[in-house]
């Protein structure tokens, strides 16, 4: 006789709520059900490698219970089964970590009894990340997954053996199979949590960062100036940038930039440690073959790219005069992408402030270079196009006339905030 179609909760939602944490989306399972059953009920099929099925009123996800079998290396190979005698702790088990392996029924609000056949709710009391069973080490996205956790609930540690597995999966080669669009999906996800900066240790600590982000584990070990890092080692800083990031609310693109402003610093030539001259223009050429490895979107990319190359002059940019500031906006592309350019800023804000002692400290740059940048945008190019064209200039001439007028006014922006001198007795 075939079992009675049930239907239970699982996943996040009952771990969020068991955590008294906010809970956004809902998963479901469901227990002894055919993909024809399912759609005579009104579902409509979305699934492509497994059934999953979309609810016709709530349009959220109800995939059917099932169980899955290694037949090759990475993420993909797999045999899925899912049929009605597989049972709710068997789909279960191929879940990742403990505290995501926890059922609830459908009517379930919150309180009374849940299904926990391995023990996730003592896990959530221990505030331990710990994975269900040995089908954890069939699929290396969960490396990247138990990382990215780690970085959303910061006062929860690895459980060893969880810790352990992981160092056996990447020395048998399992993180090399890893295809960019996963490792980008989680590495971005994990930058958007609380305390990316614990993303990042996890990954040192297994062993997986130097396979899919060896530009940034070099920075490890790699000294820095202790007048300008008092943190002195480059990996540290890199750390307490990304949970700067984090505290200031900032966009995946910045964060993403946090994350490679410094790229060049791990190529420094260890005979002029610990300055790092010229790590700007080394540091853009590592972030190009990282971000062509990864295929990372273009907003992230091109605004990392500025951070990478600028982030310096843009420290030192309280000293410039009017003529230097235009230069650096032109660099940063400012005029034409102000947007980016408040992104820009703001990655460099992370990074000044992401230094021990200095995490309370003003930036004065950020607020300094938005206001360049509206009296540079203020110039009344039209017209001032118009009159250069009035005087027979064409072409790069006019360009040229444009760039004075705006240098002009930067100068004059600039002599408005200097008081004047007092008169000599």
């Amino acid at each position: 006789m075939m079992p009675a179609m049930q239907i239970y909760m699982v996943g996040g939602a009952v771990r969020d709520a068991l955590l008294g944490r906010p809970v956004n989306d809902r998963d479901w399972v469901v227990v002894g059900a055919t993909p024809e059953a399912m759609v005579a009920a009104g579902y409509v099929p979305v699934g492509r490698d497994f059934p999953v099925f979309l609810h016709p009123e709530t349009h959220e996800e109800y995939a059917l219970a099932r169980t899955e079998r290694k037949s090759g290396r990475g993420y993909r190979g797999f045999v899925v089964q899912a049929s009605p005698e597989v049972t709710l702790e068997e789909d279960l088990a191929r879940r990742d970590l403990t505290i995501n392996a926890i059922a609830a029924p459908a009517d379930w609000t919150g309180a009374g009894a849940v299904l926990d056949p391995y023990n996730g709710v003592a896990d959530l009391r221990a505030r331990v990340l710990r994975h269900v069973g040995g089908a954890f080490a069939e699929d290396p996205v969960r490396i990247l997954r138990v990382a990215r956790f780690a970085a959303r609930f910061a006062d929860f540690s690895i459980a060893p053996e969880t810790m352990a597995l992981m160092r056996e999966m990447v020395a048998a080669g399992e993180a090399d199979a890893l295809v960019p669009e996963r490792v980008w999906q989680e590495l971005a996800r994990g930058l958007m949590e609380a305390t990316p900066s614990r993303m990042l240790q996890v990954l040192r600590e297994c062993g997986a960062l130097r396979v899919l982000l060896p530009e940034v584990e070099r920075l490890w070990g790699v000294p820095q100036r202790a007048d300008h890092h008092p943190e002195v080692d480059t990996g540290a800083h890199l750390l307490l940038v990304l949970d700067m990031a984090a505290r200031l609310r900032a966009p995946l693109p910045v964060r993403f930039a946090c994350l490679t402003h410094d790229l060049g610093k791990g190529t420094t030539p260890a005979d002029v440690l610990p300055r790092h001259l010229g790590h700007e223009g080394r540091g853009a050429r590592l972030l190009e073959g990282l971000c062509e490895r990864l295929r990372v979107p273009i907003e992230c990319r091109e605004t990392a790219d500025v951070v990478a190359r600028e982030h310096g002059n843009i420290h030192r940019s309280l000293s410039l005069d009017g003529a230097a500031l235009l230069r650096l906006l032109e660099r940063c592309d400012a005029l034409r992408r102000p947007e980016r350019f408040a992104d820009v800023l703001l990655a460099c804000e992370c990074d000044a402030r992401g230094r021990l002692g200095h995490a309370d400290a003003p930036y004065p740059q950020r607020p300094h270079l938005a206001a360049a940048l509206r009296a540079a945008l203020a110039v009344p190019t039209a017209r001032v196009a118009a009159q250069a064209a009035a005087a027979g200039q064409r072409g790069p001439q006019v360009g040229a006339a444009i760039a004075r007028a705006r240098a002009q006014a930067l100068q004059d922006w600039l002599d408005s905030l200097t008081p004047p001198s007092a008169p000599s007795a």
